[in-house]
C-alpha cells in the first residue's frame, strides 16, 4: 500500500441484493440513484467478478470477518458459531480503532460470536424485543453453550431469527430498522472522532431479505398494485412443490424486491450525504457488497438456498479507495480478499490470535485490492486453499454444508402439501465450487454434478458435466485441489435432532422459553 490511505473504513453489506437489480450493473428501473451516484466517483471501483464464500449470510459474514474460507472458520448451520477465530474487529481494535457493527439481521450476533471484538454492536433485531436477548434469552444461550449435552438444542435456537424473521415479519420488519442502523452509525462516528479515534464502521442492511414488506411510497412506485401479504413470502413453500407461483405474482415478488433495494438506496445515500457535508468523506474507505443473492424462480427455486448459481454467489462489489484506479474490473475478486483490504487500508498486519486457542489469519498483500501483487497466489509465503488450488488467482471457491434450517421448514412445507421430498436430492446436499470468469464446476454430494461456460452460457442453462469440455476438466481439477487443501471432499453429516431427552438437563425457564417459541413442545 502507499500513502496516502484512509483513516477509516466504512463497510456496508446490502443483505440478499442480486447483482442485476442495481443500477451500477445496468439495471434499468431507476432503484439506485444514490449508488449511481456514488460509483461516478473517480475513486470507486465497480467489480464485475466479485465472489462470495458461500450463497447465505453467517458463512459468508464469518469470511469477511476472519479472512477464512467456510471450511476454515467451521460457521455454518450445522455449527452455527464463530470458533478459534480472531476476527478484524478484535485486530482493529487492539491497534486502536474505534469499531462498530450495526445490523438488524439474526445471525450477525453476540450468540455467533460475529460480533466479538466490536467496541459497539446493536442489532436492531427484527423480531424479538432487544430487552429479551439482553436478559433471560441471554441467560439461556450461556447456560445451554456450557452444556455438551445442549449443545444440539443451541444449535436450534440460534436459528431463531431467521425462522421468525420468515413467518412472522411484516411490514415492521427489517426496512423500518435501517433509519435507525444510519442513525446509530452516524453517531458512532461522531463519538470516535470526540475521543480522537479512527474507525471501522460495519453496517449491513435487510431490506431485500425476505419477507418483502418496504414502506409504502417505495411499493407504490415499483409494485404498483401489488400487495405483500398476499403474494408468497416463504420459499420454502415454493421450493418443496408445494406452491405454484405464476407470472403476474413473480412480478409482484420482484417489485417488491426492488422496492427494498430502493429503500436501501434512500438510506445509504443519507449517509453517504451526511459524511460528505461533514467533511468526512475525503477520509474514508468505503466497501459496499452483497453477502449473497436471491433466486425469483430461476432455475426453479426461490430464495438463496440449495444451489450455487450466479445470482446467489456472483456479487455486487463497489470500492471506494484513492489507491484504485476507478472504472471496471473483470478480473476474479474474492469477498474474503475484502478482509486484507481493510487491514491494508488500515495498515495493520493482524496475525496475533486474541486468544491461546484462536487463530488470527495476518494480512496477506496478494489478497490486497490495494497491493501489486494482488492475487499473485504463487507468491503468498502461508497459501491458504484457495491460493494452493489457484496459484494464477483466476478462480473463486464457494461450500455449501446442507442447510439444516432450511431443511426442516421444507420437509414442513412439503409434508402439509403432499409433497415427498427425496433424501437423494440437492435439498439434502452439501456442495463446493470453483469458479473462474469464463467456467464455473459444482460438486454436489447427493446428486450429478453441474458445470457452465459461463463464457457462453452465462444464464447456467446448459449443464457440461461428462461432455468433454477440456476447460470445464480443468475448473474440475482445481476444485478437486480445494477440496483436497481443506481436507478433502464432502462426507455426509449425520441428523441432529432435538429430542426431550436433550430438556431434562434444563432449566424451567429455558425449558419455558423454547416451549414458546416452538422448538418443543
Amino acid at each position: 500500500m502507499s500513502e496516502p490511505s484512509p483513516e477509516n473504513v466504512l463497510f456496508v453489506v446490502l443483505d440478499t441484493v442480486r447483482k442485476d437489480r442495481l443500477g451500477p450493473y445496468g439495471y434499468e428501473p431507476d432503484t439506485t440513484p444514490g449508488l449511481d451516484e456514488f460509483v461516478a466517483g473517480d475513486d470507486v471501483t465497480v467489480f464485475e467478478q466479485a465472489v462470495a464464500p458461500a450463497p447465505w449470510t453467517l458463512p459468508v459474514h464469518a469470511s469477511l470477518f476472519t479472512g477464512m474460507y467456510p471450511s476454515g472458520h467451521g460457521a455454518d448451520q450445522e455449527n452455527p458459531y464463530l470458533e478459534g477465530a480472531t476476527t478484524l474487529a478484535e485486530s482493529l481494535s487492539r491497534e486502536g480503532y474505534a469499531t462498530a457493527c450495526y445490523s438488524s439481521n439474526a445471525w450477525i450476533t453476540p450468540y455467533t460470536h460475529l460480533t466479538d471484538g466490536f467496541d459497539d454492536q446493536d442489532n436492531f433485531f427484527q423480531v424479538m424485543p432487544g430487552d429479551l436477548l439482553s436478559g433471560p434469552l441471554a441467560r439461556i444461550w450461556k447456560t445451554m453453550n456450557d452444556n455438551e449435552t445442549l449443545r444440539a438444542v443451541a444449535d436450534k435456537l440460534v436459528s431463531l431469527g431467521n425462522v421468525a424473521h420468515e413467518y412472522l415479519a411484516s411490514g415492521e420488519g427489517a426496512d423500518s430498522k435501517t433509519p435507525a442502523v444510519i442513525d446509530r452509525t452516524k453517531s458512532f462516528v461522531r463519538d470516535a472522532e470526540t475521543a480522537g479515534d479512527n474507525w471501522f464502521t460495519f453496517v449491513n442492511l435487510m431490506d431485500a431479505h425476505l419477507p418483502y414488506h418496504p414502506p409504502t411510497e417505495y411499493a407504490e412506485e415499483f409494485a404498483p398494485g401489488a400487495d405483500s401479504t398476499e403474494v408468497c413470502q416463504n420459499s420454502k413453500e415454493f421450493n418443496a412443490g408445494a406452491y405454484d407461483i405464476d407470472e403476474s405474482e413473480w412480478a409482484a415478488i420482484e417489485g417488491l424486491y426492488d422496492a427494498e433495494i430502493a429503500h436501501i438506496d434512500d438510506q445509504l445515500t443519507r449517509l453517504f450525504g451526511w459524511l460528505r457535508e461533514t467533511g468526512r468523506w475525503d477520509d474514508t474507505a468505503v466497501v459496499v457488497c452483497a453477502d449473497h443473492g436471491e433466486l425469483h424462480g430461476e432455475h426453479g427455486f426461490y430464495g438463496h438456498e440449495f444451489n450455487l448459481y450466479d445470482q446467489l454467489v456472483n456479487v455486487p462489489l463497489l470500492v471506494k479507495h484513492p489507491e484504485l484506479d476507478g472504472g471496471r474490473r473483470t478480473d476474479t475478486v474474492e469477498l474474503i480478499d475484502l478482509y486484507h483490504t481493510v487491514l491494508d487500508t488500515l495498515d495493520v498486519q493482524a496475525g496475533v490470535p486474541a486468544a491461546p486457542d484462536e487463530e488470527s489469519v495476518p494480512l496477506d498483500p496478494t489478497r490486497s485490492l490495494l497491493s501489486s501483487d494482488y492475487r499473485s497466489f504463487a507468491d503468498a509465503t502461508e497459501p491458504d486453499p484457495g491460493q494452493t488450488a489457484g496459484p494464477d488467482g483466476t478462480y473463486g471457491f464457494v461450500e455449501y454444508s446442507r442447510p439444516i434450517v432450511e431443511l426442516k421448514q421444507l420437509e414442513e412445507k412439503a409434508s402439509a402439501g403432499g409433497v415427498a421430498l427425496s433424501e437423494e436430492s440437492r435439498f439434502y446436499s452439501r456442495m463446493r465450487a470453483a469458479r473462474a470468469t469464463d467456467a464455473k464446476y459444482v460438486r454436489i454430494t447427493r446428486v450429478e454434478d453441474e458445470a457452465y461456460r459461463l463464457d457462453d452460457d452465462p444464464g447456467e442453462t446448459e449443464n457440461l458435466v461428462g461432455t468433454g469440455d477440456e476447460r470445464l476438466a480443468e475448473t474440475e481439477r482445481r476444485l478437486s485441489a480445494f477440496e483436497e487443501a481443506v481436507g478433502g471432499a464432502w462426507t455426509e453429516p449425520g441428523d441432529v435432532d432435538v429430542t426431550d431427552d436433550s430438556l431434562d438437563e434444563m432449566d424451567d425457564e429455558a425449558e419455558e422459553r423454547l416451549r414458546d417459541l416452538g422448538y418443543v413442545e
